[in-house]
């Protein structure tokens, strides 16, 4: 869902891409060994192409990894089918290709086009999960009971054609007149389920609408995005999927988990204390979960709560483990063990996951490839993770400079969404022109840094720094100091 978007004009990308080293092109070696691959005929595996699965993604996406066929199961429950891309089957180990995407990582995407894991021979073509096309999936089969409780998982290699490619408004639409088609009709009523069971054990989501920069004609939107119903009842059926996966890798004591250390009892206490003077109810045996799944992150308190909630979600971290279990194997948002497989075509660490889970679900050794993988898969999935966060941000960030370039001087609404922790210290003396209030100095030495916090603009959707004693969860009046697209920084003072 878009709440809000702005034109800015055309912007060049091209300097961020280099900073950040992303790289041009495939070494050759690579590109041939893509489309050598591509031209290759399907493994004799499992047919499944009767099954009518369906993608649903982003309209404009084309790296479709995922497909599903939802069903009710005889005397109660439902049947997921989830159908991922078979990426081992084009990738071989010990290639120019496998070495060249331990380079990249995983894709990272910008507005002016994507850097792929995978060459698009193969990630928008041979082994994207396109409408009317037989292709190489990895298939989860997971069984529900009439509660969304997994009551049994199957995972086999297949081969699948799905019939549509749907897009998260396009489903929407159908779903608010009644209208979805079969493959996915059940899909409301089991991502509520899961949802559900989801906040009963204790997992958080924020629901925090994002930012993004989109293409439009001949310059950019810039857009802030709120996650619509369907969207997040798809993101269930993956997290079920990574579940199951993990729960298959810990029974088998070997795999790669998604971590991240559960809220810790006083940051949680903190966050109760915030609750009240923005005004959000939060009633005894609550979790937080539950607290933010009922708030409207549109309203500014609320979204002042949101974000500081986001400071109970730190640590993520992949975490490989053989022989023996890791100490903290679950993952604190999802409140369950959790592993990335539904996202190959884009993760690699999701390749050589969806192997330990394969050979450990047919009983067999797992390939030596893929365990020799998983050790050396933390690091660099944090350092691509690093670099693909890096991409997101600063192509938002140079929009809003480039946006707000021309508007210096000129006053905003604002809502402050988070303030500066202030240092128990004597205030300086303010400077020469400075009507930001105090100066505090810093305790270790380093420049003293004004009192100031995070804003969110309603019109620009821009969320930059602001200087000046600000009142959090409250709406404010805002000015421009400075806008530069070069550095790509924004900068507000209060008005």
């Amino acid at each position: 869902m878009v709440i809000r978007r702005v034109l800015a004009p055309r912007i060049d990308f091209g300097a961020l891409r280099r900073e950040l080293g992303l790289p041009e092109s495939f070494p050759a070696a690579a590109q041939h060994e893509a489309e050598e691959s591509a031209a290759a005929p399907l493994p004799a595996v499992a047919d499944r192409t009767d099954v009518p699965f369906v993608t649903l993604d982003p309209a404009a996406s084309r790296d479709l990894d995922q497909a599903m066929h939802l069903a009710r199961r005889p005397g109660g429950g439902f049947r997921v089918r989830y159908a991922i891309a078979d990426v081992a089957t084009h990738v071989h180990p010990g290639g120019a290709l496998e070495e060249e995407t331990w380079r990249r990582g995983q894709t990272v995407y910008l507005p002016d086009g994507n850097v792929p894991l995978h060459p698009h021979t193969l990630s928008e073509g041979a082994a994207s999960l396109l409408p009317d096309a037989e292709r190489a999936a990895v298939l989860w089969t997971i069984d529900l009971d009439a509660d969304g409780g997994t009551v049994g998982v199957a995972v086999e290699r297949a081969r699948v054609r799905s019939r549509a490619k749907l897009d998260y408004a396009g489903v929407q639409v159908a779903a608010d007149a009644g209208r979805l088609p079969e493959p996915i009709a059940l899909l409301p009523e089991i991502g509520a389920l899961l949802t559900a069971r989801g906040l009963r054990r204790g997992a958080v989501n924020l629901p925090l609408p994002e930012q993004d920069v989109e293409p439009d004609g001949d310059g950019w939107r810039l857009v802030l995005r709120g996650p619509g119903a369907m969207e997040e009842h798809n993101a269930q059926i993956s997290l079920l999927s990574g579940m199951a996966a993990a729960d298959i890798m810990l029974a088998g004591r070997i795999g790669l988990l998604r971590t991240m250390p559960a809220p810790k009892p006083e940051a949680v206490d903190r966050l109760r204390l915030a609750a009240g003077p923005l005004g959000v109810h939060w009633p005894a045996g609550m979790s937080v979960g539950e607290v933010l799944a009922g708030l409207d992150a549109s309203q500014p308190r609320a979204a002042a709560f949101i974000d500081q909630a986001a400071e109970l979600m730190r640590g993520a971290a992949y975490t490989a483990f053989d022989g023996q279990l890791p100490e903290q194997p679950a993952h604190g948002g999802v409140a369950a063990a959790y592993a990335h497989v539904t996202a190959p075509l884009r993760r690699l660490a999701d390749r050589y996951a969806t192997e330990v889970c394969l050979a450990l679900h047919d009983g067999r050794e797992v390939p030596d490839w893929a365990r020799a993988a998983l050790p050396r898969l933390p690091e660099v999935m944090t350092s691509t993770d690093r670099t693909a966060s890096a991409a997101t941000r600063g192509a938002v960030e140079l929009a809003e400079a480039v946006l707000l370039e021309h508007r210096v001087g000129e006053t905003f609404e604002a809502a402050v969404l988070d303030v500066d922790t202030p240092r128990p210290t004597a205030e300086l003396p303010r400077q020469p022109g400075d009507n930001t209030g105090p100066v505090r100095p810093s305790a270790n030495g380093k420049p003293p840094r004004r009192p100031g916090g995070t804003i969110a603009l309603d019109q620009p959707p821009v969320r930059a720094r602001c200087h000046g004693e600000l009142p959090l969860g409250e709406r404010v009046p805002v000015r421009l100091v400075s806008a530069d697209p070069t550095h790509r920084k924004v900068l507000f003072e209060r008005a």
